[in-house]
């Protein structure tokens, strides 16, 4: 087992692909996304309309990786989307994969 970086993305669906094709070409090699709802400081997000839908974004990645990621995400994304993203450690299998 391996020591790597989980970022988590939680979004607007609506820049989703945005934010995938940002995370790739700084290095991610792949990513999960699924279907996110709740609730934060800009209200409640159930997703029963297509503007109101959240996702939520992993990737395992190394930590030079997940720094570059998080800090492209604040500079492009955090002043204009509802947005938070977090980090935690985590131990892999198959590092080569990440």
């Amino acid at each position: 087992m391996e020591k790597r970086k989980l970022v988590t993305i939680v979004t607007e669906e609506n820049i989703e692909q945005l934010v995938i094709n940002d995370v790739k070409k700084l290095g991610a090699h792949g990513y999960t996304s699924v279907s996110a709802s709740g609730e934060g400081s800009r209200g409640t997000r159930k997703g029963d309309w297509d503007l109101n839908k959240n996702v939520r974004i992993e990737i395992v990645c190394d930590d030079s990786t997940a720094h570059a990621i998080v800090e492209h995400l604040m500079k492009t994304y955090y002043q204009d989307y509802a947005m938070i993203v977090y980090l935690a450690d985590v131990e892999v299998l198959r590092p080569q994969k990440f």
